[in-house]
C-alpha cells in the first residue's frame, strides 16, 4: 500500500494497501531470536513483536512462489499485453527482495502470460479504494473462479490478481491485499490473501514490493489521516518501503529484517539494562553481503514490555542508494501499535531542518541521521544518550548508548 500517488506531477493522497476483508490470527510458532531486547507479539494487525510468527503468512525464507494472472472484462479491450505488465514488476520486485534479503530470499514469479477473462463487466464490481465488501468478494470469487481451470494453485504461495489497467471500472487506488477469515478453496489449497493489482501501465514504483510486504505479515508505517487532509509521511519520511514505496531510502528497517529472519541475534546488539554506557559497531542496513557473527546491523535500547528504541546505521548502497543523507538513524518501535498507528516513528535526529525538498516524501525527516559528534538524548526509558563517536574505514558506524538509570 501507498499513502501518497504520485502521477502526471500530481499528489493524490489515496489508501492503497491492506485493510483487508477481515483479520486472519494464525497459529504462532517461536522465532529463533532469542534476546533480552526482542519485544513480544501482541494482538496488534501485524505486531512488530520479534518473540514469534504468525504461521498463517508465509515466511520468506529462501523461496517463495507467486503465481500472477491478469484478467480482462467484457467492457474493455487490454491495450497491453500480459507481458507488459508482468515485465512492470518483475524482476525489480525480487531484486527488491533479493537485496533487503542479503540473498536469503527469492521470490520466484510465474506469470501466466494470457488474459484471463472475468464473466462481468469491470464496472459491475464497483472496484474503488474503499471497496464495498460484497462486490470486492464477488470479484475475487470470480477471478479465482475463472483462473481455476487453468491454474493450480496448491504450486504457488502467493497469488497476484492483476486487472486490465485500461478497463473503464478499474481504479488503481484500489491496489491492496485482502485477507479471509474463511479462505477460498482451490485445487485443495485455502487461499487466505490475494494482492489485487490495479496499477496503471507503468505503475507507481515499488508498489507491488510494498503489497507483497504486507503478505508477510508487515505493516504500514504510514499514518492514515482521520480527515485525509494531513501529511501521510510523518511517522517514518523516506526511512523504509512499507512507510512509502516513493522513498529515497526504501530499504526494509532492520527490526523487520530481524522480524522476517533475515537478520539473527548475532547481528543485533542489545544494549544492557544496568546504567552505564556501551558502544556498538554498526554496518549500514543495506550493506551487502550479510557478515559474520561480528556484523551487527541493529542496536536495540528496551525500554518497556512493547517499545524499544532501535539504532541502525544507512548509507548509500543497495536499496538505499537514492538516500539524502547517511548516518545513524533512530526510531522508537511498539509491538503494540497496529498498521497505520505509529508502530515505528523515526527520530528526528535535526529538528527544526529539512533536506532533499525535490525528491523526499517528508523533508523533514530527511536528514534524520546523526553523525560523527552528534548525539541524541531522551527521558524516556530513565534517560537514555546515543552519540555517534566515528565512521570507520570499513563502512562502518561506531556508536555509543548511555543509559542514565537501570530498567532492571
Amino acid at each position: 500500500m501507498r499513502c501518497g500517488w504520485r502521477r502526471a506531477g500530481a499528489v493524490v493522497t489515496a489508501l492503497c494497501a491492506f485493510i483487508g476483508m477481515a483479520l486472519f490470527a494464525g497459529p504462532i510458532t517461536a522465532a529463533a531470536v532469542a534476546a533480552p531486547c526482542a519485544l513480544p507479539r501482541t494482538g496488534a494487525h501485524h505486531s512488530l513483536g520479534v518473540d514469534s510468527w504468525d504461521t498463517a503468512y508465509p515466511r520468506p525464507e529462501r523461496r517463495l512462489d507467486a503465481v500472477m494472472l491478469f484478467l480482462s472484462f467484457p467492457d474493455s479491450r487490454p491495450q497491453v499485453t500480459p507481458g507488459e505488465l508482468a515485465s512492470d514488476h518483475f524482476p525489480s520486485t525480487s531484486d527488491f527482495f533479493s537485496r533487503a534479503s542479503y540473498g536469503k530470499f527469492r521470490l520466484r514469479t510465474h506469470p501466466v502470460k494470457r488474459w484471463i477473462p472475468m464473466p462481468a463487466a469491470s464496472r459491475s464490481y464497483g472496484i474503488e479504494r474503499d471497496w464495498e465488501a460484497g462486490k470486492r468478494t464477488k470479484y475475487l470469487h470470480d477471478a479465482i473462479a475463472a483462473a481455476d481451470p487453468r491454474i493450480d494453485f496448491s504450486k504457488y504461495d502467493l497469488v497476484y490478481l492483476v486487472a486490465d489497467p485500461d478497463a473503464r471500472g478499474v481504479d488503481s487506488d484500489a491496489t491492496k491485499v485482502v485477507n479471509f477469515d474463511d479462505p477460498i478453496e482451490a485445487d485443495g489449497t485455502d487461499l487466505r490473501r490475494l494482492v489485487t493489482v490495479f496499477e496503471q501501465s507503468p505503475p507507481d514504483r515499488h508498489v507491488l514490493a510494498h503489497e507483497t510486504g504486507h503478505a508477510f505479515d508487515l505493516p504500514d508505517l504510514y499514518q492514515r489521516p482521520a480527515s485525509g487532509k494531513a501529511d501521510w509521511d510523518t511517522y517514518v519520511g523516506d526511512w523504509d518501503l512499507m512507510g512509502s514505496q516513493f522513498g529515497l531510502a526504501p530499504d526494509l528497517f532492520a527490526w523487520e529484517k530481524w522480524k522476517l529472519g533475515w537478520l539473527s541475534r548475532r547481528n543485533v546488539s542489545c544494549v544492557p539494562a544496568d546504567r552505564g554506557s556501551s558502544t556498538h559497531h554498526l554496518q549500514p542496513v543495506a550493506a551487502h553481503p550479510l557478515g559474520g557473527k561480528g556484523d551487527r546491523r541493529l542496536a536495540v535500547v528496551r525500554t518497556g514490555h512493547h517499545e524499544a528504541l532501535a539504532i541502525e546505521a544507512r548509507d548509500s548502497e543497495g536499496n538505499d542508494r537514492g538516500l539524502c543523507a547517511a548516518g545513524v538513524l533512530m526510531y522508537w518501535v511498539r509491538s503494540d501499535r497496529a498498521s497505520t498507528y505509529g508502530p515505528i516513528r523515526v527520530v528526528d535526529g535535526h529538528p527544526g531542518t529539512h533536506a532533499c525538498s525535490d525528491g523526499s516524501v517528508y523533508p523533514s525527516l530527511a536528514d534524520a541521521p546523526i553523525g560523527p559528534g552528534e548525539s541524541y538524548e531522551t527521558d524516556r526509558g530513565g534517560g537514555i544518550r546515543v552519540e555517534v563517536t566515528g565512521h570507520s574505514a570499513d563502512g562502518g558506524w561506531r556508536v555509543k548508548v548511555t543509559r542514565k538509570t537501570g530498567t532492571a
